[in-house]
C-alpha cells in the first residue's frame, strides 16, 4: 500500500511532530513532503517560509525518513495543476464547511487560497494513487474530502483515483502543551511558548520545559485525561517515547518529579540522536539538496501519468475517452 504524508511549515516542528508523524515516515515505496503551498494561505514572511522549508526538509532527512520518499510540495508542478482540475469537481458548501476555513475564513483580506486549498491537499493525496495517509485527528476532515472527491471524479469521469483510507495514530497524536495540556502541542506556536517542546532546542530547555510542566495539587500520579490532562499528556508523552502502557507506567511513581525526570530522559533519548544527525547534514547542503531532487524526480515520475490520466477524462487533452 502506497503511504503519504505532508507537513506545513507554519512554525517550528516540535516533539508532537515526530511522535505523530515524522517517526512514522517508514515506506521506502511511500512519498513524504514539506507541504510549503499550503503555508501561503495566510500572510507570511517570504525569507520565513524558505528557512522553514529548508529546516523541515532536513529535520525529515535527520529523522530517518527514507531516501527518495522527501520532497518539496512547489518543486512537483503536478500538484498545482491536479488542484485546479479538482476545484472544478468541488462545491462551494463543502469547501465552506472546512474547519479552517471557518476559523480563519470570512474576514477581511482572507485569501482565496484559505477556501480552495482542501482541493490542494486532495491532489496531494490522490496523486499518488495513496492508500492510506497517516496524519493527525485535525486532518480527518481533509481526508474525507478527499475521498468524496475521489468518488465524484471516478463516478462523473471514469476510474482515475484510488479512493484513500484514513490512518490514524494512537498515543502520539495526544501530545499536548505542557503548559495547556488541554491544547495540542502546536508548531504555529509563538517561538517563545513554554509549553512546546521543539525538535532543535537545546537539550537543557527541553528538560527545564517539561520540569515546569503544569500537572495538578493531587500529587497522585494516574492516566486520567478528564481530571488530570496534565499529568495524563506527561505519561502519554512517556508512553510514546518508550512504546510502553501510560496507565501502566503510572503505577512506578509515587512522585511528579519523579515522572518528570524520567519523560526528560525519555524525550531527550529521542531527539538526542535527531539533532545529531541534523547537525551532520547541515555541514554538506549539497547532499541534502541531491536528496531532495531525487525525492522530486520520483515523485514527478509517480504523478505525472495520474495527472494525465485526470486531464484526459475531464476532455481537455485531445478528445475526452
Amino acid at each position: 500500500m502506497t503511504a503519504l504524508s505532508g507537513i506545513t511549515p507554519s512554525g517550528r516542528l516540535t516533539l508532537g511532530n515526530h511522535l505523530g508523524a515524522l517517526r512514522r515516515f517508514t515506506d521506502p515505496d511511500g512519498f513524504y513532503f514539506v507541504a510549503n503551498l499550503h503555508a501561503m494561505t495566510t500572510k507570511h514572511d517570504p525569507r520565513r517560509l524558505a528557512a522553514l522549508t529548508r529546516e523541515f526538509a532536513t529535520l525529515m532527512l535527520a529523522a530517518g525518513v527514507p531516501e527518495g520518499t522527501v520532497f518539496i510540495q512547489s518543486d512537483v508542478p503536478t500538484h498545482a495543476q491536479l488542484a485546479y482540475l479538482l476545484e472544478c469537481t468541488s462545491y462551494v458548501g463543502e469547501l465552506s464547511r472546512m474547519i479552517q476555513y471557518k476559523e480563519k475564513g470570512n474576514r477581511p483580506m482572507t485569501r482565496a487560497s484559505l477556501f480552495t486549498y482542501p482541493c490542494l491537499m486532495a491532489a496531494d493525496i490522490l496523486l499518488y494513487g495513496a492508500e492510506r495517509v497517516p496524519v493527525g485527528g485535525d486532518q480527518d476532515q481533509h481526508v474525507e474530502l478527499a475521498r468524496d472527491i475521489a468518488i465524484r471524479f471516478n463516478r462523473e469521469y471514469g476510474e482515475t483515483f484510488v479512493v484513500p483510507q484514513l490512518n490514524k495514530a494512537a498515543l502520539a497524536t495526544r501530545v499536548k502543551d505542557l503548559a495547556n495540556p488541554t491544547a495540542k502541542m502546536s508548531k504555529s506556536a509563538a517561538d517563545d511558548a513554554i509549553g512546546t517542546i521543539r525538535l532543535l532546542d537545546p537539550p537543557d530547555v527541553i528538560r527545564r520545559q517539561i520540569m515546569r510542566a503544569v500537572t495538578d495539587s493531587e500529587n497522585e500520579v494516574r492516566h486520567d485525561e478528564a481530571n488530570k490532562p496534565g499529568v495524563t499528556n506527561l505519561l502519554d508523552i512517556l508512553a510514546a517515547c518508550t512504546d510502553g502502557d501510560p496507565v501502566e507506567l503510572a503505577k512506578s511513581y509515587a512522585t511528579y518529579g519523579a515522572l518528570k525526570q524520567d519523560v526528560a530522559d525519555a524525550v531527550l533519548a529521542v531527539i538526542d540522536p535527531l539533532q545529531k544527525e541534523y547537525a551532520r547534514l547541515t555541514t554538506d547542503p549539497g547532499a541534502i539538496d541531491q536528496l531532495l531532487a531525487q525525492g522530486r524526480d520520483r515523485a514527478l515520475d509517480a504523478s505525472t501519468p495520474r495527472l494525465q490520466a485526470a486531464t484526459r477524462a475531464m476532455g481537455l487533452a485531445g478528445s475526452a475517452p
